[in-house]
């Protein structure tokens, strides 16, 4: 049998470093994971993508920033001690001869299987802006890459100053760089509740708390702390739109009236970040319990790819979780345990971590609720998809998008079912037609919105109706840092074939030994055409 030249068939890949446990992540759990890791013997890297370069958080990437970010976020030596400085224990880690690579993103993790099977070792593709991608291998994987937030359109969003309730604590707890004095913050979840009282305690002026539901639906503690912070908290209401000037928001209007405000903090709903498990084929499932789709997990924390756990917020956010972070911790040593074991390191056992219990209250339809509220019944067409901007009005009719001219022309009945078929629609069937997630910041800011307006033109429960898929890379790269440092000659002598499209399925012994796509004969019209 002769082997296809041009397929990756005995070509090799240049992987630079190995490590026997990968832990992604730096927060709680991806520093309880990589110590107990080295403890228990074995060799740990712990990556993290924090520092986030400000060009990066500009596009709103991995948390929704909303142009909020101060400029003491260029500086990346300062960023890089501010990070060091709220996390004592990456000090610890490095004492432990833990490889730590900080401001390294991982973009994918690749493991044979069912549809791969020519890899030399499962490998992590990481990126820096110092040495751009490179491969590593691992022998088991730990997941702690942590939350963000659900974004919500209305009119006004776009504009600096609409951000996230992680990202907000984030820029003013761990780097000292929140632009912003006085906030509106949306939603009275637990995560929500607890982002008010911190930004409240930094200085941060908190306006009113502002909840569609008729009542909170948070931990009834956390709204008396809330109280007695003399923050007011406004049930039945949701931002209208967002007053702007010319440096972002500078009021958020609601039925009763303007609160003047420079930030409008997004809480409804905060979001396990599970871009890198699907992407790496994990399967996922909806599970109100544990704040959304989620990886489904055994006892110890594994995915269905059996070498790759997770822990932290990206296995599962309620509140008492959100409010402690012993039990991330403790989940990250209990998965450490079961890891090390199935490397031939068993040790003492780790107590498993708590589970959660029943939620108290209907996440999915809590978060329909916003999405109607807010969009649907919005006085204007905010873009759903900043990005692409495409509003909900032209997901929910399948519309392609504008640039293609379709107002003008196409008069046809445009529905879901007429275009998708029966059952419940598929965000990545929406996503193929209307363009809606296909932007920079990869669907973050759209994609439970989009998901949530599907389940309400279907009259269908949030969960029935999966998120939009994902794939690698699942962060932002730039070409130049795609370009790999070495490659084996062998791939590079076939770019030519592999770019030359009108060749792509011609079998490779057909193929001109001397191939390019600009030595394609181009057959001219006739003049009567």
């Amino acid at each position: 049998m002769t082997l296809d030249p041009r397929s990756v068939a005995g070509k090799t890949l240049t992987v630079e470093g190995h490590a026997q446990l990968l832990v992604v992540g730096a927060g709680p759990a991806g520093l309880a994971a990589a110590i107990e890791g080295a403890r228990r013997g074995l060799s740990v890297m712990l990556v993290d993508e924090n520092p986030v370069p400000f060009e990066t958080m500009g596009e709103s990437v991995p948390l929704h920033f909303g142009g909020r970010v101060g400029g003491v976020a260029r500086n990346r030596n300062a960023m890089m001690e501010a990070m060091l400085e709220s996390a004592p224990a990456i000090a610890d880690a490095f004492e432990l001869g833990i490889d730590v690579r900080l401001g390294t993103a991982c973009w994918g993790l690749y493991v044979n299987g069912a549809n791969l099977g020519w890899m030399p070792a499962p490998l992590a593709g990481l990126a820096d802006e110092e040495s751009g991608t490179h491969l590593v291998s691992f022998e088991r994987a730990i997941v702690a890459t942590g939350r963000r937030d659900m974004g919500l359109a209305f009119p006004g969003w776009e504009q600096p100053g609409v951000m996230g309730a992680t990202a907000a604590v984030q820029l003013a707890t761990r780097y000292g760089a929140l632009e912003g004095r006085r906030a509106v913050v949306l939603g009275t979840t637990a995560e929500a509740l607890l982002a008010a009282l911190c930004l409240h305690e930094r200085g941060v002026e908190i306006a009113a708390v502002i909840e569609q539901a008729s009542a909170p639906v948070g931990p009834a503690d956390l709204v008396a702390k809330l109280c007695e912070a003399g923050i007011e908290l406004r049930c039945g209401e949701v931002v209208r739109a967002a007053e702007t000037g010319l440096d972002g928001v500078r009021g958020a209007l609601t039925r009763t009236g303007t609160l003047a405000c420079d930030l409008i903090v997004l809480g409804i709903g905060a979001v396990p970040m599970v871009d890198l498990l699907d992407a790496a084929g994990c399967r996922l499932a909806f599970q109100p319990e544990r704040g959304g789709f989620t990886p489904v997990l055994d006892g110890e924390g594994r995915t269905s790819v059996d070498i790759i756990q997770a822990v932290g917020d990206v296995a599962g956010i309620w509140p008492a979780k959100s409010r402690d972070a012993a039990i991330a911790e403790a989940e990250a040593r209990h998965a450490v345990a079961a890891a090390a074991a199935s490397l031939g390191r068993p040790g003492e056992e780790a107590t498993p971590a708590p589970v959660p219990g029943e939620p108290a209250y209907d996440i999915g339809a809590y978060r329909k609720d916003w999405v109607r509220a807010s969009i649907i019944e919005a006085e204007g067409e905010p873009y759903v998809c900043q990005c692409e901007e495409v509003t909900a009005r032209e997901i929910l009719e399948v519309r392609p998008p504008r640039y293609l001219d379709w107002q003008a022309a196409d008069n046809r009945e445009r529905t879901l079912a007429a275009i998708l078929g029966e059952g419940p629609p598929n965000p990545d069937q929406v996503k193929r037609l209307t363009r809606a997630g296909m932007g920079p910041c990869q669907g973050r800011r759209c994609r439970e919105q989009v998901q949530a307006l599907l389940a309400l033109q279907a009259a269908v429960p949030l969960g029935s109706v999966p998120l939009a898929g994902y794939r690698a890379p699942v962060r932002p790269l730039p070409l130049a840092a795609a370009s790999p440092h070495a490659e084996d000659p062998a791939f590079g002598e076939q770019w030519d074939s592999w770019f030359g499209m009108p060749r792509q399925w011609v079998p490779f012994w057909d193929v001109d030994e001397e191939y390019t796509v600009a030595s394609l004969a181009v057959e001219k019209p006739h003049a009567s055409e």
